[in-house]
């Protein structure tokens, strides 16, 4: 298998619109964790991102009639543009579908590249199942963002370029993965030219794709994926992926979402670029393997894989870089509704600078404050500030990795609401496009009354919502058949102690 890949990606045909990417060392991270860290730059790529390479190569292979007659493809970002400059260089017609939610940019992007992107489905199964169809029906090439071994060997040329670049020991390699094509190929000539060296992938902890396959022995389906990191939101690792990771690769680290926003930052502090979160991953795995293995004088790279994030998602990842990189902790306190009481809780806090103070009157007896805290010591000050305020007598719950409290709750601490009973709270995902806001609501017009409702965009293609309804013990089993038959994301939030402390009904 790995000498077939090793030829494969010999061939590869990706230089025509492919550069060889830098390979920089990321110097504060390497002094901040005592390796040497390489970033492998696929977002110095034209379209910004590796997928070029393997949709260059795949369809630079088809036959004359093939390209004639056209291809297809499905995809909500890199690899739609890949596919759509591949066509534009080799003179072949490109067809691409595109979630509704797909952003205009990427959408013009494709269309200015002279691809035709047609708009079908809020997800990209829905716009693979409308593609595979256009394939067969118009008699088009369908050409696949990973599980294809033209595809693999064109992305596999970035193993070739690391080895090439750095004759050095490497000690490993850490690469994102979605549907594989990235990982299979790089795996694949490495540990065919350097068995020594580990490969390593690394994917969200909300879309472990690989490592659930990896770990059941069978390419698995997982039920839901995040989409925070949408690059790799992929609910099945790719076949023929599969087969060649489950021998070469060594292991899969998840990392979280705060994880990500931390090593984007850490990206932008380095290269002054900025990585879209799929494009961080390797990054934040770099440092999760650091922490756990306590390794020192490594050379250790990771492969940058892409820069191509919407403007408006970078508040929510400014936000939440702090928490990632364990500089800042969110906590609910309790403290005695009488004069003095901020300024005991100030003090009590010492010389640690507040990032953020929430705090609306509830009652005469008590209130709940919902307050960020600079750390200088990361996890281990965290826990021990816990100890220190509840030493001094203030009721803490520690909200830092408390999803629901970071997206929604911070934003409406606002008391609770003692005249609304029966409240169950539910979060929410529904496509981020025209139209879909007010289809939600109208679903929920059938008795239900709403008493609690927050919404914000992250510039992502998919909207979270958080809302609270009156809903009997009955009537909250008529709502979460609904919920169910009508393909909603949700999770009920009803004990949720950021919400038991700042916002909960009667």
């Amino acid at each position: 298998m790995s000498r077939s890949y090793l030829e494969r990606i010999l061939r590869a045909r990706v230089y025509d619109v492919a550069i060889e990417s830098p390979l920089e060392k990321a110097t504060r991270l390497s002094m901040r964790t005592g390796n040497t860290v390489l970033l492998k730059r696929e977002d110095a790529q034209q379209i910004f991102s590796f997928k070029l390479r393997g949709a260059y190569n795949k369809i630079y292979q088809l036959t004359k009639d093939q390209r004639a007659a056209g291809v297809v493809a499905a995809s909500a970002g890199n690899h739609a543009q890949g596919v759509a400059l591949a066509g534009e260089r080799l003179g072949v017609h490109t067809t691409i579908v595109m979630p509704v939610t797909t952003p205009a940019i990427k959408v013009g992007t494709v269309r200015r590249l002279g691809g035709k992107a047609v708009l079908q489905g809020d997800s990209y199964d829905e716009a693979y199942d409308h593609a595979a169809k256009l394939a067969t029906a118009k008699g088009l090439t369908f050409i696949h963002p990973f599980d294809d071994p033209d595809v693999i060997a064109g992305q596999g040329t970035i193993g070739m370029e690391i080895l090439r670049q750095h004759a050095d020991p490497i000690d490993v390699v850490f690469v994102p993965v979605g549907g594989g094509g990235l990982i299979a190929g790089v795996a694949a000539y490495i540990k065919h030219v350097r068995p020594d060296i580990r490969v390593i992938g690394v994917e969200p902890e909300d879309s472990p794709t690989l490592e659930r396959a990896m770990a059941a022995g069978r390419r698995v389906v997982l039920p839901r994926v995040g989409l925070f990191a949408d690059g790799v939101a992929v609910r099945q690792i790719g076949k023929e992926p599969f087969r060649i990771a489950r021998k070469l690769v060594d292991e899969v680290i998840l990392v979280s979402t705060d994880e990500i926003c931390a090593a984007i930052k850490d990206v932008f502090d380095d290269t002054r670029s900025v990585a879209e979160p799929a494009g961080a991953l390797a990054i934040a795995g770099i440092k999760k393997y650091v922490a756990r293995e306590k390794v020192k004088g490594q050379t250790l790279i990771g492969i940058l894989s892409g820069a191509n994030v919407n403007f408006d998602r970078l508040r929510h990842i400014a936000e939440r870089a702090e928490v990632g990189e364990q500089r800042e902790a969110l906590f609910a306190v309790q403290i005695p509704e009488k004069p003095g009481s901020f300024l005991a809780f100030c003090r009590a806090l010492g010389k640690r600078s507040i990032t953020e103070f929430n705090y609306r009157y509830s009652d005469q007896s008590s209130a709940q404050v919902f307050c960020g805290v600079e750390l200088r010591n990361g996890n281990i000050e965290r826990a021990e500030l816990v100890e220190q305020l509840l030493e001094k007598g203030f009721k803490v719950t520690d909200l830092t990795d408390n999803e629901t409290a970071k997206l929604h709750i911070r934003y409406m601490v606002g008391g609770h609401a003692p005249q609304v009973q029966d409240e169950k709270l539910f979060r929410f995902e529904f496509p981020e496009r025209p139209g879909a806001l007010l289809a939600f609501l109208k679903g929920l017009s059938r008795g239900w009354n709403i008493s609690l409702f927050h919404y914000r965009n992250h510039g992502a293609a998919y909207g979270r919502v958080l809302v609270g309804l009156q809903l009997e013990q009955k009537a909250a089993r008529d709502f979460r058949t609904y919920m169910e038959d009508n393909g909603y994301a949700y999770t009920e939030e009803t004990d949720n102690p950021a919400y038991q402390f700042f916002a909960k009904g009667g």
